[in-house]
């Protein structure tokens, strides 16, 4: 993404806020013309007080001094803290829009984007931005308006001594170019790596019972070491190019000076210039290249952020692969059946996961969905909410294709409990209620009670109100399972998916996580994936899929009684 494409794009989400940066402009231009009368006032000061001492200038001067230095701390607060506003607000915006724009796409993309560099571009990488914005922004802008007044300065002054000035500045502009292109590629490297470290530190941390079980917290130490290594040298390169561009802006800006005082001090002993005038031209001189030793520092930044912009607009342009169609509309409440009807799915066009399925399950059915690993039993669901999107066949609720209807209101309609529980670092009370934030007391606790979780929940120490940490990690499995029960049961949706819910659990655990399953099940349609074949005899039908085909389908005794697939599956777990 070229540069002007980034700017245009940063142009438009500053547009908002075009009033506040017009009004912090025009008090730049302000903060700029005092500067530049601060420099023409050495004039008056050497020639009219020191020179020809002048009792009317001493009297008046440092009053008019005083009053540009007030005028000028006005406008400078009223700018930096407008254009500050600005940046803090967009970087507020990007992130907002970056959080939502991520959680409109489908498993399909977490699949392939690490959640560390996901992280990475919401932290570090917006960051950068706010630097760019608020500092770089600030910095840029006010050092433009005050080159071009001082230079104005200098030339109404001595216009052959500014012709000489202005020698340097091509001299100048090219280490500001080619730094900049060189912080460009350094930036970019750099918060890939910033990534990698985001990336290791949420695995191992999200990780830590596999690492301590294997005793793997060296080998870990000396990845995170090496990852860590290659962001130090990136940072310490960018560290030495933006030492090196400090002196040699300097030396280029002392080699300008002396070429003045030696063109200038001509004039002077020639008669052709007085003292003032040529020292009001070299601080006007001096002042104006301030702002261009500025650019260099700030040239570093604004590099940074270009480059983290490209990032974030890399992802902003992720287009969600699941979404309303044009005319999309509500679903209306599911009471008949859902049809699978010659259903394919691919993940990138490879090998098909499932195959040709289809069947019909009535309102109120339990189906069961057995099969070996890999063969296709969680993409088998996923589909139904939209997780992932169908490419072939169809999947109709009371005939009418999922596809048809809005994502929000199909979704309303489905609860789900996985084998993974999760609980979000919140009150017990918050994380039943999150299928509906509206829901009463009584209606949380009714649904903590039918999930067998009422009395755990009122033996922990603020009952309801308790913190349970991150993911849960206060309770124990069942006790976390049994939550996320209560807040599917809250949800009160007329189709429900239990993909593997007491896989991971004790036969204790699975007892009272199967009691709160069966008050969860009744009067709903429902998919039950398991992994443990005991907990799915009673289901009204049970499919077995096997390589992405349905290849059995009937009840736990008539299957049994067939001796094929999925006798083979139950005599492997209880032989």
């Amino acid at each position: 993404m070229s540069n002007t494409e980034i700017l245009h794009r940063l142009l438009l989400v500053i547009r908002p806020y075009r009033l506040k940066l017009i009004v912090a402009m025009l008090s730049m231009i302000f903060v700029a013309c005092f500067t530049g009368a601060q420099a023409y006032l050495v004039k008056d000061l050497l020639d009219k007080i020191f020179m020809e001492k002048n009792i009317f200038f001493l009297k008046m001067l440092p009053l008019v001094v005083l009053v540009i230095f007030f005028l000028k701390g006005i406008f400078y607060y009223l700018y930096t803290f407008l254009l500050e506003q600005v940046g803090q607000s967009v970087i507020r915006d990007f992130r907002v829009q970056i959080f939502n724009h991520i959680h409109r796409q489908s498993l399909s993309f977490f699949n392939t984007m690490p959640t560390g560099t996901l992280m990475s571009r919401i932290i570090n990488d917006v960051s950068l931005l706010q630097q760019a914005v608020s500092n770089a922004l600030v910095g840029s802008v006010r050092d433009f308006f005050q080159v071009v007044i001082l230079l104005g300065v200098v030339f109404f002054m001595n216009w052959r001594l500014a012709m000489v000035s202005f020698i340097v500045l091509p001299i100048a502009a090219y280490p500001i170019v080619k730094f900049g292109k060189l912080f460009r590629r350094l930036s970019t490297r750099t918060q890939e790596e910033v990534a990698g470290v985001s990336n290791i530190l949420h695995e191992t941390i999200t990780g830590s019972r596999i690492v301590k079980a294997f005793t793997r917290e060296s080998y870990e130490g000396e990845r995170f070491l090496r990852q860590v290594g290659k962001l130090f040298s990136l940072t310490l390169k960018d560290a030495k190019y933006r030492c090196l561009q400090h002196p040699l802006m300097e030396f280029i800006g002392g080699g300008a000076i002396a070429l003045i005082i030696w063109f200038g001090g001509k004039e002077v002993i020639a008669g052709t210039a007085t003292p003032g005038t040529f020292f009001a031209f070299l601080t006007a001189l001096i002042a104006a290249y301030e702002p261009v030793k500025g650019v260099t520092r700030i040239n570093s930044t604004i590099q940074q952020g270009m480059a983290a912009a490209s990032r974030v607009f890399a992802i902003l342009d992720v287009e969600p692969e699941i979404g309303d169609r044009p005319g999309a509309y509500p679903l209306p409440p599911f009471s008949k059946e859902i049809v699978f009807k010659d259903l394919t799915f691919r993940y990138d066009d490879q090998t098909a996961v499932l195959s040709n399925i289809n069947i019909r399950v009535p309102a109120g059915e339990a189906l069961a969905i057995v099969g070996p690993s890999g063969g296709g039993k969680t993409t088998f669901t996923n589909l139904i909410p939209r997780f992932l999107e169908i490419r072939e066949g169809s999947i109709t609720i009371d005939a009418i294709d999922i596809r048809d209807v809005t994502v929000a209101s199909l979704r309303r309609q489905i609860a789900m409990v996985t084998q993974q529980t999760i609980l979000f670092n919140d009150t017990v009370r918050n994380n039943i209620a999150y299928g509906d934030l509206q829901a009463s007391d009584e209606a949380i606790r009714e649904a903590a009670r039918a999930a067998y979780a009422l009395d755990f929940i009122l033996a922990l120490p603020q009952g309801f109100d308790t913190i349970i940490g991150e993911g849960g990690a206060r309770l124990s499995g069942g006790e976390r399972q049994r939550l996320s029960i209560a807040r599917a049961i809250l949800k009160n949706a007329p189709i429900l998916i239990l993909d593997e819910a007491t896989s991971a659990l004790d036969s204790e655990s699975e007892r009272e996580v199967q009691k709160a399953l069966d008050n969860l099940m009744k009067d709903r349609t429902t998919f039950v994936i398991a992994h443990r074949l005991s907990t799915i005899k009673n289901a009204t039908r049970i499919i077995v899929i096997k390589d992405g085909v349905i290849v059995e389908e009937g009840t736990h005794d008539s299957l049994m009684a067939r001796h094929g697939e999925y006798e083979q599956l139950y005599t492997m777990q209880y032989t």
